[in-house]
This record gives structure tokens, C-alpha cells and sequence, in this order.
């Protein structure tokens, strides 16, 4: 099993040694929104991946939703991730940060003082969110964006990316999924405007690809990707009779922008309706860059997409959480070290950092 999955590949102007994707994943180990050294080791230990794609990183104070998830929108926070770049590169790795705005998935409680939920239509979101203060919370009904609110979450794209390139970072990835603020946009149960920003296919696009848009002026296209999940119903989001217009108008648009990959999470796997196997050809097929498959995947399983061409690289979740020598397994056919889910979220190094490299489970 080396034919595909451990060729090298173009992704931008990187060229990966391998098609092994380290997905993101959040860990909630940034202590007062800061990376640090636990971190800089955790990514360090998995830099044998072809690329390796953050945990969700807050662009903006408003953006921080969850407890203990970094950010890259202070001095301190860029320094922070200078670090976890430094140690990534020192072996030989390559990373981009995802940039996560939670919108309307969120809590005051895990926000910064002054920062405010903000979402394309005021509709709390159904579920709860941990706080370290209460425990679990109902999600507050989010601020509906004004024409101003919206130019500025753009902009805090554009500046954090900025930060990114200077803090080390190798891209970005906006993360236009799993019911972030992105796919608020895309979606008609998180969208409920009437304006330029909602109703439409046309206009229910428009703020990813105005955000790409931006983002890719200002740090170049071959340096920025999105990823995306049709269908997804995680954070409360549901299907409409306009989806796979809504993710084929995109893709076109974004491939006219030029960024340098999709990333496409298969929500099947996640519980979900599966999305039509006939919308992923559609999208790759309507878009020239790199294309990144996501959901579910074993070695088997990637070897094969590859070798049909249903995407250029793979990216794997959890079994990168307790196998930091994931690709070295994946090649030998070595046995999978079970991970911990008790400490998927939870602070310190347990379940972590500690898991040994290099040997067997």
C-alpha cells in the first residue's frame, strides 16, 4: 500500500512528501486563548504528515467560542504559534492554521471581555456549550451582523492570516464547516436574512467568497484553502433543496479566486445524511486545485479513493490524537494505539503530548 498514499503531491506552491493529511482537531489545551510549549510539542511529534492543518483558531475576539481554544489575533497569541511553527519545521513539517469564527456557536463565559456572538441572523443555535465556569450552557441568541459587523469579521480574516505568514505558517485554512460562522452564511436555518447576505445562492455564498476573496489579496491565493461539509448538520444547521447549487456556485467562484485547496469533510461519517457521492465528483471536478478528502479513513480506505482520483490527499482526525507516528504505521501496516476520548478536551498533557513516538501500541 505505497502507490498513492505515500507519493508526493502538489498543494499550492508546497510540495508534500506524502497525501497524508493531519485534520483539525480541537484539543482546548491553549491556556488563556495562548499557544504553547504542550502545543508546540504536540504538533512537532506528528510533523511526518504531509501537511499538517491546526486546531480551529480563533481570528478575532468575537470568534472565540469555546473554552481554552487559541487564538491569533494578539502579539502574545502570534509569539505563541511562532513557536509551534519553529518546532514543526525544525522536523522537517509543513502547517497551516485554521481559522475557526465560531459565530453563533459559543458563550460569553469563553469570550473575552468586550467580545461579542455574532451571526448572520439572530437564531440561537440548539445545544449547549461547556464553560470551565457553569459547566454546560444554553447558546445565547447570537447579534445579528450589520453591513459594518460584516466588514469587519472579513477584515479579522485578513489580519490574522497576515499574523499567520509572520508568525511562520506555511497558509491558512478558512473553516467553512461544521456550523461556524462560514457555514452560518451557506445554510438557510442558521441565514434567515433578506439583504445581499442571505436567501439567494448567490448571496448565501457571498461571505465565503468575499472572505477568501480578502484573504487571498492579502496573503496570496496559493496560500489559502476552506473546508467545506454539504450536507452537515453538526451545530444545529439542516438541508435545503438548494445545497448542491449552493456548494457548486461556490466552488466555481473560489476556483476563480484560485486559493490552493478544498478541504471536503464527508458528513456521512458523522452521523448525518450522507452527501451525494455525485456532489463530491461535481466539486472537485469544478475546481482546479488540490482537493482533500476527509471522514472516516483508514490506510485501505485512502489508497483507493486516491487511486480513483476521488481527491489529490486524505486527511485524518483521531487516529493522529494517540498515534503521533501515524504515517510510519499507516506504511508498515502496524496496529493503531487506541486513543482516550475522556481526554480529548481536556486541559494538561494527559491523553496529549504523551503519547510515545515510534513505538509500537
Amino acid at each position: 500500500m505505497t502507490d498513492f498514499l505515500f507519493s508526493a503531491g502538489k498543494l499550492g506552491k508546497l510540495t508534500l512528501p506524502n497525501r497524508i493529511v493531519m485534520a483539525p482537531m480541537t484539543r482546548s489545551r491553549a491556556i488563556g486563548n495562548v499557544p504553547n510549549d504542550l502545543m508546540a510539542k504536540y504538533y512537532a511529534d506528528r510533523a511526518d504528515a504531509g501537511l499538517i492543518v491546526t486546531e480551529g483558531v480563533a481570528p478575532s475576539a468575537d470568534g472565540l467560542g469555546y473554552s481554552r481554544i487559541p487564538g491569533l489575533f494578539t502579539d502574545e497569541q502570534q509569539a505563541g504559534w511562532k513557536k509551534v511553527t519553529d518546532a514543526v519545521h525544525a522536523k522537517g513539517g509543513r502547517i497551516v492554521v485554521q481559522f475557526m469564527h465560531t459565530g453563533r456557536i459559543g458563550h460569553p463565559d469563553n469570550m473575552l471581555a468586550g467580545a461579542r456572538m455574532v451571526a448572520p441572523s439572530a437564531v440561537a443555535a440548539a445545544g449547549q456549550m461547556w464553560t470551565d465556569q457553569k459547566g454546560l450552557q444554553d447558546h445565547p441568541v447570537p447579534v445579528e451582523m450589520t453591513e459594518a459587523d460584516i466588514a469587519k469579521a472579513i477584515g479579522e480574516f485578513v489580519d490574522a492570516s497576515k499574523r499567520a505568514i509572520a508568525a511562520g505558517f506555511d497558509g491558512v485554512e478558512l473553516h467553512g464547516a461544521n456550523g461556524y460562522l462560514i457555514d452560518q452564511f451557506l445554510n438557510m436555518k442558521s441565514n434567515r436574512r433578506t439583504d445581499r447576505w442571505g436567501g439567494s445562492v448567490e448571496n448565501r455564498i457571498r461571505f465565503a467568497v468575499e472572505a477568501a476573496k480578502a484573504v487571498a489579496a492579502a496573503i496570496g491565493p496559493e496560500r489559502v484553502g476552506i473546508r467545506l461539509s454539504p450536507y452537515g448538520v453538526y451545530n444545529d444547521l439542516g438541508p435545503d433543496a438548494e445545497m448542491d447549487a449552493v456548494y457548486l456556485a461556490l466552488l466555481r467562484e473560489l476556483n476563480a479566486v484560485g486559493i490552493a485547496f478544498v478541504h471536503f469533510v464527508d458528513v456521512g461519517v458523522m452521523g448525518a445524511p450522507e452527501s451525494k457521492p455525485v456532489l463530491r465528483k461535481a466539486m472537485r471536478e469544478a475546481f482546479d486545485g488540490a482537493f482533500i478528502l476527509n471522514g472516516g479513513y483508514d490506510g485501505a480506505k485512502a489508497e483507493a479513493d486516491l487511486a480513483a482520483s476521488a481527491g489529490d490527499f486524505v486527511a485524518f482526525g483521531k487516529p493522529f490524537i494517540s498515534n503521533p507516528d501515524l504515517v510510519a504505521k499507516l506504511k508498515s501496516g502496524a496496529a493503531l494505539r487506541p486513543a482516550d476520548p475522556a481526554t480529548f478536551f481536556t486541559p494538561g498533557a494527559q491523553g496529549y503530548s504523551d503519547y510515545p513516538v515510534g513505538l509500537a501500541a
